[in-house]
């Protein structure tokens, strides 16, 4: 699909997609406020079944048997928990291609209680075979990566976030991670809004003579395998993630890392069985230790063991 993805909010070019291609519907449980502008655009291929996730979900299975590519939109907590079995049996098992967007997951989720927060997505996403999962950096990130994700065969998870961009990203692959920077000391693993506190932490450690490989991986499943190869080199390998650590990103690397029969240490910064305490987003990341300054410090301190 050739749209204009690089300056374009994730509106605008969904609605490109669908303006190009009548099979693309958009559905949504009442949450409407990113894709507010589309109902004027695709009239009757916008469709808004109320706050009844498990509904949408099987209505956008009936839709994909019947050769359309609907693109659903809900809070990832209760799209992924609420409709779970939904999407597990009328989706996966079909490997039907729905897209599903799950709004505020992890930290974006700031100011809510347990409840909203979605911090075993990726986890169950990836448990339904044939499921992608794709966690973009921010809304530049997104809207390169929207494209392919709507022309796969395949049904998707996509962690949504309308972050302003900290890097210019390079072309969207499924599959492929986007390298930041190259250092032989300290591989850093992060995806979605973390990429932002990782880049900082990444300057702080380059200014003490520390190198870092950093990593946005933008899609879980299917994993880049030749990124983890390349950081499993490093002395330390580094998991930044607004995720259970069960299940997330440092599962995805353990299982990887036995399937290859890689070694070498790791440390993971995730939300061990535990849910985060509500506040404003800057707050939640000083209070649960995913600062910029607190990676780099704990970074920091994981090489100084180790010396």
């Amino acid at each position: 699909m050739s749209v204009t993805a690089a300056a374009a909010t994730y509106e605008e070019v969904l609605g490109q997609i669908a303006e190009m291609s009548e099979d693309v519907v958009v559905m949504t449980a009442e949450n409407r406020a990113p894709i507010r502008g589309l109902p004027a655009v695709l009239g009757d291929r916008f469709i808004d079944v109320g706050i009844c996730e498990q509904t949408m979900v099987g209505a956008a299975a009936g839709l994909a048997l019947r050769g359309r590519v609907p693109v659903v939109h809900a809070l990832a907590a209760f799209l992924v928990m609420r409709a779970f079995e939904f999407i597990r049996t009328d989706v996966g098992i079909g490997r039907l291609p729905v897209k599903l967007i799950g709004y505020v997951p992890g930290f974006l989720s700031e100011a809510n209680g347990p409840t909203h927060q979605a911090l075993e997505d990726i986890a169950l996403m990836r448990g339904i075979p044939g499921m992608q999962v794709f966690c973009p950096a921010d809304g530049q990130d997104l809207a390169l990566a929207l494209p392919a994700i709507v022309a796969s065969p395949l049904p998707a998870y996509v962690r949504y976030t309308a972050q302003e961009p900290a890097v210019m990203h390079r072309p969207f692959v499924i599959g492929r991670a986007e390298l930041l920077s190259d250092g032989a000391d300290v591989a850093i693993l992060t995806y979605g809004l973390l990429v932002r506190e990782s880049l900082e932490a990444r300057a702080l450690l380059e200014a003490r003579g520390i190198a870092v490989t950093l990593v946005n991986l933008r899609t879980l499943k299917p994993i880049d395998v030749s990124i983890v190869e390349k950081a499993a080199r490093c002395r330390l390998v580094v998991t930044v993630e607004d995720h259970f650590q069960t299940g997330g990103l440092h599962s995805i690397l353990a299982e990887t890392f036995l399937r290859l029969r890689l070694s070498t240490r790791v440390l993971p910064l995730a939300l061990e069985d535990r849910w985060f305490a509500p506040g404003l987003l800057p707050d939640v990341l000083r209070k649960e230790g995913f600062t910029g300054k607190d990676i780099a410090r704990k970074v920091q301190d994981a090489l100084l063991e180790e010396a």
